[in-house]
């Protein structure tokens, strides 16, 4: 089983737009691409999403689904919006077990936190935005795992 979280790309602070409703910025726009080709030359298409119903996560996940040559089943959840370690392993732990690969879409401190709680010995020192982590779990209802992949938008 391969979990794979992803923060959204980086997003734009428009005056009077709501936290939930912020869209994606210049460099979100450009470095989203890169994510889903990186996931598809790496061999990590999700089979399942859970993505954020915030605009941005929205937003990038829709820019890596194009480069993924795939069209995994997608569910948009509020949850994710400010979700806990505790209600994203929920979300990991109910996945069925014919589900090879899921995906995680959302936020900060979320992403961290989650990527922290499954590998505490994970070598990164932040989570910058549209960075994806890559963990290999014995089954979705482990509760440790094995980082394999950290990329960055820097990576390339």
């Amino acid at each position: 089983m391969e979990l794979i979280i992803l923060r959204h790309a980086k997003s734009a602070w428009p005056e009077g737009v709501d936290d939930h409703e912020r869209p994606l910025g210049p460099r979100g726009l450009r470095d989203a691409p890169g994510v889903g080709r990186w996931l598809r030359d790496n061999g990590h298409v999700p089979g399942l999403v859970l993505c954020s119903t915030a605009r941005r996560t929205r937003e990038t996940w829709a820019l890596v689904q194009e480069q993924l040559d795939a069209e995994p089943r997608v569910e948009f959840m509020d949850v994710l919006y400010g979700a806990s370690v505790r209600e994203v392993m929920r979300l990991v732990q109910a996945t069925s077990g014919e589900v090879e690969r899921l995906m995680i879409v959302g936020h900060e401190p979320t992403v961290s936190d989650t990527t922290l709680h499954l590998v505490p010995e994970a070598a990164f020192e932040k989570f910058p935005t549209g960075a994806v982590a890559v963990i290999a779990l014995d089954s979705w209802q482990a509760d440790s795992g094995v980082l394999t992949a950290f990329r960055t938008p820097r990576d390339g």
